[in-house]
């Protein structure tokens, strides 16, 4: 059992799948400042993405690694609806709900104060609408730098940070990045005691059509693609990873539709994620997403579905 006590710093991650309830997850996060917790919020938004760009016309498609895991193609007009989805829809009504608990809060981009910096993309060898290309355009890029210092000016003042995509790439244009990816290099940046990813499902799943079958733990393999699993779950876990190698002491998958979903999930009710390096190993994971890594196998299925929560 864990506790999100005053002594330590948690990191969630509320999933942007269809179901998870953000108003839930914020009364959760408000009850845990209360209480003396300090805490980041981390947000995607893939499902109000999807609405945004079907009332505006924006045609959405997505690419598929030689693994099967499926993210967002991400060109100009797909990432114009993004930062409005992200930075103009999902996280003002986040800090409308926080503030509705009187706990104060600011919102922020990767890109406010240089908080993520990532490498774009420059070609991804991928299946796109079902056929093998080199794609070029895809305006996403993976994370390697976070300055934690407007983080740490927010806190120290009581105040709670609310954090997306999308993050400044090294030409300075904004790139999309991985959600899931954010919220673990920012744990890693602070320092934080645990991180908590918030999805659509109870956490990993021994058997996808029962959601009885939630594992109590999941063993990682220290390198290659984690085993048996599918999805978005692929990224996670590996995101679970770099948390755990990073220094993070906990990192836990629980279901952000669950009333009290953070403190449900600290209290045992979730997966928990640990590195045992004796574990067997997927595929090389290829590439540096995570997302291009081998085929799947085994018995454990992931318990996201969709593909990659990239938002």
């Amino acid at each position: 059992m864990s506790s999100a006590g005053s002594d330590g710093l948690t990191v969630v991650k509320c999933g942007g799948a269809a179901g998870v309830d953000p108003a839930r997850v914020c009364a959760d996060v408000a009850a845990l400042v209360k209480a003396g917790g300090r805490v980041v919020l981390v947000h995607g938004g893939s499902a109000e993405l999807e609405q945004l760009a079907g009332r505006l016309g924006v045609p959405q498609r997505s690419i598929t690694s030689r693994s099967g895991v499926t993210s967002r193609y991400t060109d100009d007009a797909t990432l114009e609806v993004l930062t409005l989805t992200l930075a103009g829809q999902v996280k003002p009504a986040l800090l409308v709900e926080l503030a509705g608990h009187g706990v104060p809060a600011v919102g922020l981009t990767g890109i406010d104060a240089g908080l993520l910096r990532a490498r774009r993309k420059t070609a991804i060898r991928a299946r796109v609408d079902g056929r093998t290309v080199l794609v070029r355009d895809d305006h996403s890029g993976r994370i390697d730098e976070v300055d934690p210092a407007a983080l740490k000016v927010l806190l120290d003042a009581g105040i709670t940070p609310v954090v997306s995509p999308p993050a400044l790439a090294e030409d300075g244009r904004p790139v999309n990045v991985n959600a899931d990816r954010a919220a673990t290099a920012i744990a890693v940046a602070l320092g934080a005691d645990r991180l908590v990813f918030l999805t659509a499902a109870p956490g990993v799943l021994a058997d996808p059509s029962d959601e009885s079958s939630r594992l109590d733990r999941y063993e990682l393999p220290a390198e290659g693609t984690p085993p048996g699993v599918g999805g978005g779950m692929v990224v996670k876990l590996i995101a679970a990873r770099e948390a755990l190698e990073g220094g993070v002491r906990e990192v836990l998958i629980a279901d952000g539709r669950a009333e009290d979903p953070v403190r449900r999930a600290l209290t045992g009710l979730s997966t928990a994620v640990v590195i045992d390096p004796e574990a067997g190993t997927g595929s090389d994971a290829g590439s540096e997403d995570g997302s291009d890594a081998g085929s799947v196998a085994g018995s454990v299925a992931g318990s996201e579905a969709g593909g990659a929560d990239h938002e």
